[in-house]
């Protein structure tokens, strides 16, 4: 099930996407290859808060959030990994794990290592474990307006 919220947001915008439904997946990696789709063009989003306030880090499933980097390159907040029970309800309308990397559909800010801007197609989990979709990176950025930031390290 793509996330209604995301749909409309992309059709509204007439953004070019083509969605992707797969067998079911948990982890970014297993969703990529699942996809036929190279782990570096694969956008997970790790859910952070940054001094308690719910945001995402978008980078490719090869890369690991660098949370002391992250607090750094924002200007020393307090960052840390938000847990399920913390942001599950955040996102009534995609499955807990699978949501999209747009932050603002959800008003939440979004931070995307600058290695993604590299790639001229990412995928990205589109609501549920079991449908992706892929868009132009250019059209991701413009439409999610992320900041861009060299925040993750390879795992």
């Amino acid at each position: 099930m793509l996330s209604p919220r995301l749909h409309n947001f992309l059709d509204e915008r007439h953004a070019p996407y083509a969605t992707q439904s797969h067998d079911r997946t948990v982890t970014a990696e297993q969703t990529a290859a699942a996809m036929h789709v190279a782990r570096e063009h694969f956008a997970k989003t790790v859910m952070i808060k940054v001094d308690g306030n719910l945001a995402m880090m978008v980078m490719p499933a090869t890369y690991r959030v660098d949370l002391t980097r992250l607090s750094r390159a924002l200007g020393g907040p307090l960052v840390e990994l938000a847990g399920e029970s913390e942001f599950k309800d955040a996102f009534p309308d995609c499955e807990p794990g699978a949501m999209p990397p747009f932050g603002h559909l959800y008003g939440m800010p979004v931070y995307v290592d600058s290695r993604l801007a590299h790639q001229d197609e990412i995928a990205f989990n589109a609501g549920s474990h079991t449908d992706a979709l892929r868009m132009p990176y250019a059209q991701f950025e413009q439409l999610a307006e992320p900041e861009l930031l060299w925040l993750a390290h390879v795992m």
